[in-house]
């Protein structure tokens, strides 16, 4: 089984980050109140482009070392089926052949990264609880 550079909490807490991230939606109360209860509340899962879920992901993955980001991109393509982990060291060269300083704008442009991280992890035997996670 080969070794990840990135620690599988690490990967715990982006899953549970880009869920939090993908629940958004576009904008849909153009008319949008200063009073949030006045709105129910809805605007909370609007996506305006200023979320700081998102720059919390990218400021917690822009940290990490490159290492890390290329396992981080080898273990989300594992995950989306790209390859089995038989094949780990080729989808780890194809990430570290792509590796730019952008790794997180690229994995969130991936819609479904959260489920793909988690399936990545189980490849490895790793599991990722559902219950709240902390930076590490």
């Amino acid at each position: 089984m080969p070794e990840l550079a990135i620690s599988a909490e690490k990967v715990a807490f982006l899953i549970e980050k880009t869920r939090e991230f993908d629940v958004k939606e576009g904008a849909s109360d153009p008319d949008s109140g200063s009073n949030g209860a006045d709105d129910n509340m809805i605007d909370v899962l609007e996506d305006d482009g200023e979320d700081p879920v998102v720059r919390e992901i990218e400021g917690f993955i822009n940290a990490m070392t490159e290492d890390e980001q290329i396992d981080l991109v080898a273990l989300m393509r594992l995950g989306r089926g790209d390859g089995s982990i038989e094949e780990w060291d080729d989808l780890r060269g194809e990430a570290a052949d792509g590796y730019n300083r952008h790794t997180a704008r690229y994995l969130l442009g991936e819609p479904l990264i959260s489920d793909y991280l988690a399936e990545g992890l189980d490849a490895f035997g790793l599991t990722w609880n559902d219950e709240r996670t902390t930076p590490v």
